[in-house]
């Protein structure tokens, strides 16, 4: 068969990538693993226009933002499903330093930044000593409806396929790259943290991080928003709340630890004043840059192989604008940001 492009991956970047490709006309052939487990399949759906424990504005967030927050309510439509909403972040300063940042950045950020008009309401259901600040806009994606519904089209209209990825089946011509029985103008790699040990990006700047997460059941909760001490405890499904994550730099693999649930679980009771009970642990590695920049293109030396990754923790916020800029690229010829374009490591991989 032929198609204009083979995706490899059906994460968030496969997804936003594939679905920005078939909206401009182009044919896709999407590859992904059954029952995938990678970073976008655990991770929590936060778009934060606030970054770190120094209260920092995101990497251009005015720019990025808007762009993710239409695309989802594109999708939305496109899928009928519900997949965005406004939930804003409850900061419960857990230092008297960290208040005291919170309020220095107050008046530097006051269109994302504020003081809750009466923190003491939240005593029903947390204990904390050092006050409470408020993250807003910020937005939750529910990934698993996305990923799922995305797939789900796909696969009904014969441009996925359920199968693991063979590198060595894979031939890369002048012309053409031909996989198995697929023939496409070119291959994008949206795979995640398997494109650390791709022969054509091997070498770019990946830092991989671990990172884990709890699913709790928190009955009496309200899930009107992420509440964050140290670890953020966010809506999940009814009555669930995903607790975490990790940002591991030193792990022997990717599976859950009983450190990292031991450790959650002691803050949990710390914090929370209502019971709640562990119903899952999720683990997975995300695809972080030394930089911290996405990694957007063509291979300088095969030009008909890409990547579209390195979005570690910023996936939904960044995945949307960065797909649609590749895919006009791809199509059009039109440029790519200059920090997000792997061009920018044309040295490297031209080695």
């Amino acid at each position: 068969m032929q198609t204009d492009y083979l995706i490899i991956g059906q994460g968030i970047t496969g997804t936003m990538l594939s679905w920005q490709l078939i909206e401009a006309g182009a044919s896709v052939m999407v590859l992904d693993a059954p029952n995938g487990k990678g970073a976008s399949q655990v991770a929590s759906g936060v778009i934060n226009p606030v970054t770190g424990r120094h209260l920092l504005r995101s990497w251009d967030i005015e720019k990025f933002m808007p762009i993710a927050v239409q695309a989802y309510r594109d999708l939305e439509q496109v899928l009928k499903k519900p997949l965005i909403r406004q939930c804003n972040i409850l900061n419960f300063h857990p230092t008297p330093q960290m208040h005291l940042t919170f309020r220095e950045r107050l008046a530097e950020m006051p269109e994302y930044l504020h003081q809750p008009d009466n923190e003491a309401q939240f005593r029903e259901w947390f204990q904390f000593d050092f006050g409470v600040g408020e993250t807003r806009p910020c937005w939750l994606i529910d990934l698993h409806s996305l990923l799922q519904t995305w797939r789900a089209q796909l696969l009904a209209n014969g441009q996925l396929r359920e199968t693991v990825f063979k590198s060595e089946d894979c031939e890369v011509g002048p012309d053409a790259v031909l996989y198995q029985d697929i023939q496409a103008s070119a291959i994008i790699y949206c795979d995640g943290a398997a494109s650390i040990n791709n022969p054509y990006f091997n070498q770019l700047p990946f830092a991989p991080n671990k990172g884990q997460a709890l699913i709790v059941s928190v009955p009496g909760l309200p899930q009107l928003y992420n509440y964050k001490q140290g670890i953020n405890l966010l809506p999940w499904k009814e009555n669930q709340f995903w607790a975490g994550a990790s940002f591991e730099w030193n792990f022997e693999h990717d599976r859950p630890t009983a450190v990292f649930r031991d450790k959650t679980i002691a803050q949990l009771k710390r914090w929370l004043k209502l019971p709640f009970e562990v119903v899952d642990h999720l683990s997975a590695l995300r695809p972080a840059t030394l930089e911290r920049r996405p990694f957007v293109g063509l291979h300088p030396v095969y030009p008909r192989v890409g990547i579209f990754n390195g979005m570690g923790t910023k996936g939904c916020s960044l995945s949307p604008y960065f797909a649609r800029e590749f895919a006009q690229h791809l199509l059009h010829q039109s440029p790519i940001t200059p920090a997000a374009d792997v061009q920018r490591f044309t040295r490297i991989l031209s080695r």
